[in-house]
């Protein structure tokens, strides 16, 4: 080959490389943290590492570590985004004004049990429910269970229950349906992401609550379906106010959610505590479901480290979260979201602002 030709390719490519040199500019990684609700957890961990795998300069950080710390973090301004099954409380309102609420998912809450020769379907009302968690009914053949199974052969076992110890946003939705289902337990014990259990082990999360009760004998729990469903699980099917026994289903939390949603939603910056998925009006509706939030700040430059890459980038998760992200739901258990909510959720992400600014445009 002639020399100079050789010479000149050379020298077109280390001018090529000094061309590109001068030019490229590294992708700057950006970092978004959130924490709180475990009970969507592995929905909002598939959603985020699909959403990775599209946007590699993205790195999205949770720490599904229960609904009340996710809040408390969220006031405190130590994440960027929070995830609770509870809506804020008046109070909590106060503490952390202007945030707004997020439906990301919507979960059934399955009362999950480890009995030898006792299979998913057991029928339950929730006086029974509530009676057993507070203790009344303490063994596994007890008249008012044997009376809704007429045909289930129960032991004389002790019932272990199972139930959080944490503060979650789970047990606030639990121990509403049990304050709806029972006076006593209303006024002996009520409703709250924490509450002072009348019996019990405590178990830290729905991860935690799974495992504890399979490996209890004997054990009842509350714990969000697609962690029932993929640990295999037993549970039981639960009276709705039609009088049926519903077991917890995709099918079943669906029917709940559009019974409500149909009936009209807050906005997302208005109050959501009254919000109530619990034994809605439908003949084919389980009775506990609840939604579950992410919540985050209107105006985002309350928080200290916040730039516009980031709230950029915070504001484009969230919008997929609730478009892209609920074609994922099924694949993990969980029910997506109905057309209104998403709706409603888009308004709200698109009124998100830094420094002022709308985010999204």
């Amino acid at each position: 080959m002639n020399t100079k030709y050789v010479i000149t390719i050379v020298a077109i490519a280390i001018i090529v490389c000094a061309i590109v040199a001068i030019t490229y500019t590294p992708v700057e990684i950006v970092s978004l943290n959130g924490a709180g609700a475990s009970f969507p957890f592995p929905l909002l961990s598939s959603i985020i590492t699909k959403y990775q795998d599209s946007n590699s300069y993205v790195e999205i950080n949770y720490n599904p570590s229960g609904s009340g710390a996710g809040i408390s973090a969220l006031t405190d301004k130590t994440v960027d985004f929070a995830g609770s099954d509870a809506s804020l409380s008046i109070s909590e309102s106060e503490k952390a004004p202007n945030v707004l609420h997020i439906p990301e998912t919507i979960g059934s809450i399955a009362i999950a049990y480890n009995v030898e020769g006792l299979s998913s379907g057991l029928k339950l009302t929730g006086q029974v429910v509530a009676d057993i968690f507070e203790g009344k009914i303490t063994k596994w053949n007890d008249p008012a269970i044997a009376k809704l199974n007429p045909d289930v052969i129960l032991h004389s076992a002790t019932i272990n229950v199972i139930r959080r110890s944490d503060s979650s946003g789970t047990t606030y939705i639990f121990t509403g349906y049990l304050s709806a289902a029972s006076s006593s337990w209303e006024n002996n014990v009520g409703q709250a992401k924490s509450v002072e259990w009348p019996v019990g082990i405590g178990a830290s999360g729905n991860q935690g609550s799974a495992q504890t009760i399979s490996s209890t004998k004997n054990s009842i729990g509350y714990v969000e379906l697609a962690y029932a469903l993929q640990t295999d699980m037993t549970f039981a099917a639960v009276q709705n106010p039609s009088g049926n026994f519903i077991l917890p289903s995709l099918d079943s939390t669906t029917v709940a959610a559009q019974a409500v949603a149909s009936l009209g939603l807050p906005a997302g910056n208005e109050n959501w505590s009254s919000v109530n998925l619990l034994n809605a009006d439908d003949a084919t509706a389980y009775p506990i479901v609840g939604f579950s939030y992410l919540m985050v700040y209107k105006e985002l430059n309350v928080i200290d480290e916040m730039t516009q890459a980031r709230a950029t980038e915070l504001v484009n998760f969230l919008w997929y979260v609730v478009h892209d992200g609920q074609d994922l739901a099924i694949d993990v258990d969980y029910a997506s979201l109905p057309s209104n909510v998403v709706d409603i959720n888009s308004a709200t992400i698109k009124s998100i602002t830094f420094n002022g600014q709308q985010v999204l445009t």
